[in-house]
């Protein structure tokens, strides 16, 4: 289970996004999946297809991990879809008592689903190209100007990125259970789905306990590292714009509007 989720892990390859620096990846993820959230045209999707498989491309992580990300998130791309199907309006392709299936719904369901894919995969790329240390000094570095207004900065990008790292952490205890359980003569694997989902209820009680461990651990190693507030705190990798984060940036900001133009033009 551990391997098919992404968010969290890292992974090292010589790509032009690991070299980028963590501000401009995650502006630039930011400002793109915020553009996707108005695809409605197919022109548009198209476009978005398109360039989000170029970014997989370069980064040179192998497609059959991003993959493998995407089942966790089948049966919410699965209720999305049925949600679309049932329950849009439109010209009826089929019925069965009080169900009906519309053209118009199909459509949005693809939509919808294809949409969600698209966000999950440029999301992990931020996660799986940036390493956690760099992108808590990116989230730092953006979130500076808060610090004037007494928000702690530090802290919260700090916290954002220690919960992103425990996620592939607590999945990696949760396989550990299953295989002790496994060793016990309980195979929860091969189980019905409906006898399955029970069965994970009597792990989630050593799942919490060994989490809250790592957590009290984690809070111990960090006072004993004076971190304190972070306030003040210095860097041995300090933060660096170069000529590959503008040419980035900016293609990044080109794309953004090329969506935008599209959907005005109703393509």
């Amino acid at each position: 289970m551990s391997d098919t989720v992404l968010i969290g892990q890292y992974m090292e390859t010589n790509s032009v996004f690991h070299r980028l620096d963590p501000r401009t990846k995650i502006l630039s993820i930011f400002i793109i999946m915020l553009s996707f959230l108005i695809l409605e045209t197919s022109a548009s999707y198209a476009i978005a297809t398109l360039f989000v498989f170029g970014v997989l491309m370069l980064s040179k992580i192998p497609f059959p991990v991003f993959m493998r990300g995407l089942k966790p998130i089948l049966l919410i791309l699965t209720f999305t879809f049925v949600y679309n199907v049932l329950l849009t309006k439109g010209t009826v392709i089929w019925s069965w008592s009080f169900i009906e299936v519309t053209m118009e719904g199909l459509q949005n369901g693809v939509r919808f689903v294809w949409r969600i894919i698209l966000l999950v995969l440029l999301a992990s790329i931020l996660t799986l190209t940036t390493k956690p240390l760099e992108l808590a000094s990116g989230l730092e570095k953006l979130l500076a100007p808060l610090s004037k207004l007494h928000v702690p900065v530090e802290q919260f990008s700090l916290m954002i990125v220690i919960a992103i790292r425990f996620i592939p952490t607590i999945l990696q205890e949760l396989d550990r259970i299953v295989l002790a359980q496994k060793a016990r003569g309980l195979d929860i694997v091969n189980l019905p789905i409906v006898k399955r989902m029970l069965a994970y209820i009597p792990i989630l009680v050593p799942l919490l306990f060994t989490t809250i461990q790592r957590a009290e651990q984690l809070t111990y190693a960090i006072d004993a590292r004076a971190y304190g507030k972070g306030k003040g705190r210095t860097a041995y990798k300090l933060l660096q714009f170069q000529q590959i984060d503008y040419i980035v940036g900016t293609v990044a900001i080109l794309f953004v509007i090329t969506v935008f133009i599209i959907q005005l033009g109703g393509v």
